[in-house]
């Protein structure tokens, strides 16, 4: 994930939030024996910007015209410190034009780019490659997601016809936000209504998860990926409309990360690094990582 305003980096909380070109990040996860977590809070001499390409110290995203090229050069954070290097190629089935507004008045927005895809993983690293169905989006945010949310889930299910997305979360005010989404293989996106929340185990720091799912069904995890005492990641499987589906799930408590005995916490697995060398004319830098 490539962040300008790293939500997530207490660095980015502490500077107050006024510059978001200051902190930005390229975050890597691999999962498994042996995973590694990278999420570097960068300065802004880190951060090169053109219409095709998003360079964030070492690392970079090119948009060909056809695929995105993600190239990683980062060091990932304690307890695991190592060079995470490689290329990870997405190539869309199709581009789609769907923005969903996650506050009223559009201070948060989801932006499903390529909710259909195909990934190339090829990470310089014993068992860091892989090649199957893939996914990109975006979300842009004028506000602390904290400030407007007290919780919420999303997922990503591959179907038979594409894929189905689902956003549920509960607002600071009390309102709700239940949205689903199915996407062709062409991009075609339509509004559609999920079946109910459903409640599944609880994660290892005891967040509370839940997704949808037919009456009658519980979801289930299928495979552990991220697990931090206010987010969790994992590849789950439910059933949506009569159709057993297995995809990515994710459950964020913006109450706990409110919490600022967790910043603390984070700057261990989030490091700064303000600095970053610059070319001069006549000659050229090197970019450490």
């Amino acid at each position: 994930m490539g962040f300008i305003g790293s939500v997530f980096s207490p660095w980015y909380h502490w500077s107050g939030r006024g510059d978001p070109a200051n902190h930005c990040c390229l975050n890597v996860a691999t999962y498994g024996p042996g995973g590694r977590f990278a999420m570097t809070d960068r300065g802004r001499d880190a951060l090169r910007q053109t219409d095709t390409r998003l360079r964030i110290g070492p690392s970079e995203m090119h948009w060909t015209g056809h695929e995105l090229r993600i190239d990683v050069n980062e060091i990932s954070s304690p307890p695991l410190i190592s060079r995470m290097r490689g290329r990870i190629t997405v190539t869309p089935a199709a581009v789609t034009g769907v923005e969903l507004p996650l506050t009223p008045d559009g201070a948060h927005v989801w932006r499903p780019f390529a909710p259909v895809a195909r990934i190339k993983v090829d990470l310089d690293a014993p068992g860091w490659t892989f090649s199957g169905h893939g996914y990109f989006d975006a979300n842009f945010g004028t506000r602390p997601l904290e400030d407007d949310f007290t919780y919420w889930t999303w997922g990503r299910y591959p179907t038979r016809g594409g894929a189905t997305c689902i956003y549920d979360a509960t607002r600071r005010d009390g309102s709700t936000l239940a949205a689903g989404f199915t996407f062709d293989r062409d991009g075609t996106g339509r509004d559609v209504t999920p079946p109910p929340v459903t409640a599944f185990r609880r994660s290892n720091w005891l967040l509370r998860r839940e997704t949808r799912a037919d009456p009658g069904t519980t979801p289930r995890q299928v495979k552990p990926m991220l697990d931090a005492p206010f987010y969790n990641r994992a590849v789950v499987e439910t059933t949506l409309n009569g159709e057993t589906v297995t995809g990515v799930h994710e459950t964020l408590d913006l109450t706990r990360y409110a919490n600022p005995l967790l910043k603390p916490m984070l700057a261990v697995r989030v490091p700064r690094r303000s600095g970053w060398p610059t070319a001069r004319p006549g000659g050229s830098a090197s970019h450490p990582g």
